[in-house]
């Protein structure tokens, strides 16, 4: 029992002197290629079997015979271990280089390909990554145009909008300066009227940036669907007896939501106004709330005979107005994008659809406990 011991101590010394220089090695080449490091791990393996035999024969427990044999052996062994850990490091830095190039490809701006040799688990699951990541970013990269092309849009339409008024305005100053105008209250009136119109675009534009600042303060009570509904019909009212329009409102339920009264108010309003000027005389305009397995759906259905399907998905796009509405009084387009920014502040949705002679509008909120 005292030999097997000493035998066992005099081994695990020398495989421990092996994997002590083994590890100082690996952290000098920690830098260097896997195949270096393969090739040293199993170099450390070979090497601390080699050290602890001799470590024993040097103790005189083998023989000069035996210690040969076992030499030869464990020689014959380092070099089949060696190679096989050059080839299979070689095999995995080949598989690494086609990922870092595949990589390199969608850094660049476009879509990652992963090789199609196959990979350690490791790397199959880098690459699944990778690809995921790019899915991503092709995503953020179509969502940045598509603002960028509602950024422009909004700016060709803010820049024409305004400089109808503004040319307006400083027509009828000059007359009024001048003395030319033969009826100075009429001219006062329009221009209280345009300045107004100023007013409420430089509004939606300030609170468009506090929406998408995400800077949109919230104060959330607890409300009646009924009563909201209520005070955004009245306040539309004599805009749809302008125009010839019906308000109905008997489908709303008087279900409880917790949401801001004043900014829900500018949801409703906002869909209300929309709704009214895109429906022609004698229509209807039909305000409905109901409950649903998702929430409290609330809808605006206008007789506007349908928005173009291809349209549809750009309809809460910011300054998207159409294409038959270049001019005021239409708007800057930024009506239904403030809608869908108050929303969504309320972690709620905004969409639409076509309906038979028109479309429909819906707000889904969270219900109230």
């Amino acid at each position: 029992m005292r030999d097997v011991l000493l035998i066992a101590l005099y081994a695990f010394a020398g495989a421990a002197v092996t994997g002590l220089a083994g590890a100082a090695a690996l952290r000098r080449l920690r830098r260097r290629s896997l195949t270096v490091s393969l090739a040293v791990v199993a170099a450390v393996g070979v090497c601390g079997v080699l050290a602890g035999t001799l470590a024993v024969a040097w103790a005189m427990f083998l023989s000069p015979h035996d210690l040969t044999v076992v030499t030869t052996v464990v020689a014959m062994a380092a070099v089949v271990s060696l190679v096989t850990a050059l080839i299979l490091g070689r095999w995995v830095v080949a598989r690494s280089r086609e990922l870092a190039i595949a990589a390199r490809s969608f850094g660049e701006g476009g879509d990652f390909n992963a090789p199609a040799t196959p990979a350690t688990a490791e790397l199959a699951a880098v690459s699944r990554e990778l690809a995921a990541t790019s899915a991503r970013l092709a995503e953020s990269r179509e969502r940045e145009r598509m603002l960028e092309t509602s950024r422009r849009e909004l700016v060709a339409w803010i820049s024409h909008d305004l400089r109808t008024p503004l040319a307006g305005l400083r027509a009828m100053s000059e007359a009024l300066e001048d003395g030319v105008a033969d009826d100075p209250a009429r001219y006062l009136k329009q221009m209280r009227t345009e300045v107004e119109r100023l007013n409420g675009m430089v509004g939606d534009l300030f609170e468009l940036s506090r929406i998408h600042a995400g800077t949109l303060p919230l104060t959330p009570s607890r409300i009646s669907l009924y009563d909201l509904v209520g005070d955004a019909l009245a306040g539309a009212g004599p805009l749809a007896h302008a125009h010839g329009v019906r308000l109905v409102g008997d489908g709303v339920a008087p279900v409880p939501v917790e949401v801001d009264a004043r900014e829900m108010s500018r949801v409703l309003g906002n869909l209300l106004v929309n709704a009214i000027r895109r429906t022609p005389a004698d229509g209807t305009v039909a305000v409905a709330a109901e409950c649903s397995p998702d929430g409290v759906v609330l809808s605006v259905t206008d007789g506007c005979g349908g928005i173009p399907e291809e349209d549809l998905p750009r309809v809460f796009d910011t300054g998207w107005r159409g294409t038959d509405a270049r001019t005021p009084p239409a708007g800057a387009g930024l009506g239904l994008a403030i809608v869908r920014g108050i929303v969504e502040a309320h972690q709620g949705r905004a969409s639409v659809r076509n309906i038979p002679g028109g479309c429909r509008f819906e707000v889904t909120l969270p219900a109230a406990p």
